[in-house]
């Protein structure tokens, strides 16, 4: 990669890896749903002064602005329900490493489907030897946790198969829409369809009462979903849909250093072990080209 798509790399992983800590924070307060809806109130807000300062155009074509709506449920609203609902049943070290699955589902899709992004011999044995590690971690939760940590990986797998399918189908059909939109018109419709869906999932709304909680709000709205979504959609058409996935690789560095810092979550042999192998296959997959 280039230097400046190393850039956007790395600012991607820091922004995306430390929102598990952020969401760990909020949820001592909030339930799930009014948690990512806060947060993406502001992620929209900023979006649409950005898209307005700019004077981006807009998107032509009704298939255009399709896409980007579709993109609102299956690539914000649905994984981020589940990976907020997920952390309550999780230590959010753990769930910074289980959406490391991403790119191997991300590969096989684009195996079948896109031409540019076929498997090579080095992605395949660097994206082996990341699944292991997260299998690894998967299996040391469940031990120290217990069975009742299965729903929140189920739910972190889950969350890892959205952003997958996303990725693949935003790669085929959002070519040509401007950065800002690409970010802007998705939070919003997730949004949108959130707050419709709170009076029936966790009624009454809550807001949040203590700094901590406020600040977290906020950090995620303003990074964790506003700039990290650009970052996102310029690497998806830089480099591809499957070595942009590779940047969940670097969220257990620091979802784990925050979670035993700052949460003072369990740090032991295995789950150093974990995030060894699932760092070393980033470095695999991205000298295989």
């Amino acid at each position: 990669m280039k230097s400046k798509e190393w850039l956007a790399f790395i600012g991607l992983g820091l922004a995306w890896g430390s929102s598990f800590y952020w969401i760990k924070i909020a949820l001592v307060e909030l339930g799930p749903f009014v948690l990512v809806a806060q947060r993406l109130f502001f992620s929209t807000l900023v979006l649409g002064i950005l898209t307005f300062v700019r004077k981006s155009k807009l998107p032509e074509g009704r298939d255009k602005w399709r896409a980007l709506a579709f993109l609102g449920f299956t690539n914000v609203a649905i994984p981020f329900v589940l990976t907020s609902w997920g952390e309550i049943h999780v230590d959010s070290g753990v769930a910074s490493i289980l959406l490391s699955t991403v790119p191997l589902i991300t590969m096989l899709i684009a195996f079948f489907y896109l031409k540019e992004d076929r498997l090579t011999l080095g992605k395949g044995i660097g994206l082996l030897v990341g699944l292991a590690g997260v299998v690894l971690l998967i299996l040391r939760d469940v031990r120290v946790n217990g069975e009742s940590s299965i729903l929140g990986i189920g739910a972190f797998l889950g969350a890892a198969a959205f952003y997958a399918t996303s990725g693949i189908y935003a790669k085929r059909n959002t070519k040509g829409i401007p950065l800002e939109f690409l970010a802007l018109v998705p939070n919003a419709v997730a949004d949108l369809a959130l707050w419709a869906a709170i009076p029936f999932v966790e009624s009454p709304v809550q807001l949040p009462q203590s700094g901590e909680v406020w600040t977290a709000i906020i950090w995620l709205g303003l990074l964790g979903s506003g700039v990290a979504y650009m970052l996102y959609y310029y690497l998806l058409h830089a480099i591809g849909p499957t070595r942009t996935s590779m940047v969940t690789y670097t969220f257990p560095i620091v979802g784990i250093t925050l979670g035993v810092i700052f949460l003072q979550e369990k740090l032991d042999s295995t789950l150093v072990l974990g995030a060894i192998l699932v760092v070393g296959s980033l470095l695999i997959v991205n000298r295989s080209d």
